[in-house]
């Protein structure tokens, strides 16, 4: 089996995150919807007419003469989760971080937690990147951030604490000034290289790359394309095996772990026993969308992993599936009634006057009958010399039609679906007694209790690697 080129690898490298990224196309889509019903666009989702056009579901109700109304119960679901998170876990000794106080109050960790947790309820998903940045001054500090679900891309897991995770990576817009920061380590002559890689016919030499790859560049053009003109560069960390000589020197009581070209050097040495072992270790390759190396590294932390800090909910097979995703339907029922409903009120007839021509007085014009009717207290006369016919009000109740009901009752599967009771929303109790109602609020925790924990294991995780970076 021939063994592949340093370039060959590289190129391997790149087009197995590129297809790690597109396998992520389904839970960046769900996370879209997701969204979009948490944010308030509840009607977007495609339907089709009798006719078989394509057309959202608000177009399609407006062509029906209705119009779609949002009552958004899911946004003030979240809110309530994020809430109560704020309250029972950051403020609480329980809850809070085993960080350093000082990397917890320079990165503003209770704010990041609150909007991860946030992202976590929408997509399934949180992920942190915890890294380190030197200072103006020269000192070395951790930095936490937020990674939009978007820019990340894994290779697959089947694993909760993703420790079965071998590619991760991320998609980064820099300006040029930041980006010869990263990747030219301070040499002037490769700050120039990077500079031109990205002006001297970019754009036909990325066509000519992702042809050569087999990889569609429209198709994936937020993968290869930045957006307001900013520098596109790829980030992706593969665990790889390699083979290394395992010392021990008798003499200083030492155990180091060397090159296997090591072996040959040590060989003999009367002090110095060594072992040819695999070691596994954490690669980290920057690329230009043009498929340059830009540079490339050893994990250089004392964890000896990636940056990132990553759970997935529920991955179960592999697949996620956020809060959000359980609640859309009845979301979509309960604003199917409401539109019914006042679709309903506005179309039956109220305070209509039946007058037959018949009726109408000797002079009088129906403007005249229109202006006495409106008037309070006025007085209608009606000639009843064809026949016994009169003028009749007429009022009907269209809004008895069970729809209330199935309000209510959508209301309740709402609330027994997701697990955010009255009580956990702080609503009026509907019992009187003090401790049902408490009991209420603690049987609704308990429904929550997975989501928190599964978030609270992500931050204890987080945590780890910050204390890892902190104590170099």
């Amino acid at each position: 089996m021939k063994t592949p080129t340093t370039n060959e690898r590289h190129t391997q490298v790149l087009q197995a995150a590129y297809q790690a990224w597109m396998s992520g196309a389904g839970l960046r889509q769900s996370r879209l919807r997701n969204k979009r019903f948490t944010y308030g666009d509840q009607w977007g989702d495609l339907v089709r007419d009798h006719e078989g056009r394509l057309m959202t579901e608000g177009e399609h109700l407006a062509s029906q003469g209705c119009q779609s109304i949002t009552n958004n119960l899911i946004r003030q679901l979240v809110k309530t989760i994020v809430g109560r998170f704020r309250a029972q876990y950051i403020n609480s000794d329980d809850g809070k971080q085993t960080a350093p106080s000082a990397v917890a109050e320079d990165n503003e960790l209770n704010e990041l937690d609150s909007r991860a947790l946030e992202e976590f309820l929408i997509s399934g998903c949180c992920i942190q990147r915890v890294d380190t940045c030197h200072e103006p001054g020269g000192d070395e500090r951790v930095r936490v951030d937020n990674v939009n679900v978007n820019r990340l891309f894994t290779g697959p897991m089947n694993d909760t604490r993703a420790w079965d995770c071998e590619l991760i990576g991320q998609l980064h817009d820099l300006n040029i000034a930041q980006l010869l920061r990263r990747v030219a380590g301070g040499n002037p002559r490769k700050a120039a290289w990077v500079r031109r890689l990205y002006t001297d016919g970019a754009e036909q030499r990325l066509a000519d790359f992702t042809t050569r790859l087999g990889a569609d560049s429209q198709l994936g053009t937020d993968f290869w394309h930045a957006r307001d003109g900013k520098c596109r560069a790829i980030e992706v960390w593969t665990l790889e095996s390699r083979e290394v000589t395992v010392c021990h020197n008798r003499r200083e009581g030492t155990l180091t772990v060397e090159p296997a070209s090591a072996a040959s050097r040590l060989k003999g040495h009367p002090d110095v026993t060594t072992r040819w072992d695999i070691a596994t270790v954490w690669h980290c390759r920057w690329f230009s969308p043009m498929g340059d190396l830009l540079c490339e590294y050893d994990s250089p932390w004392a964890h000896g992993s990636h940056p990132f800090v990553i759970k997935l909910y529920p991955l179960t097979d592999g697949e996620v599936h956020a809060v959000v995703e359980d609640i859309i339907d009845t979301q979509k029922h309960v604003n199917r009634l409401i539109s019914l409903l006042d679709q309903v009120m506005r179309s039956c007839a109220k305070g209509v006057l039946l007058f037959p021509e018949t009726a109408l007085p000797d002079g009088w014009t129906w403007e005249d009958a229109r202006r006495c009717w409106s008037s309070a207290g006025g007085l209608l006369p009606y000639n009843p010399r064809y026949s016994d016919a009169k003028p009749e009000q007429v009022n009907v109740n269209g809004t008895n039609i069970g729809a209330y009901q199935m309000i209510e009752l959508q209301m309740r599967l709402f609330e027994e679906i997701s697990g955010v009771s009255g009580a956990l929303q702080g609503k009026e109790p509907t019992v009187v007694s003090a401790n049902a109602y408490q009991l209420q609020s603690e049987n609704a925790n308990i429904a929550l209790s997975d989501v928190y924990e599964t978030f609270q294991a992500f931050r204890r995780q987080r945590d780890r690697k910050i204390l890892a970076m902190s104590s170099r």
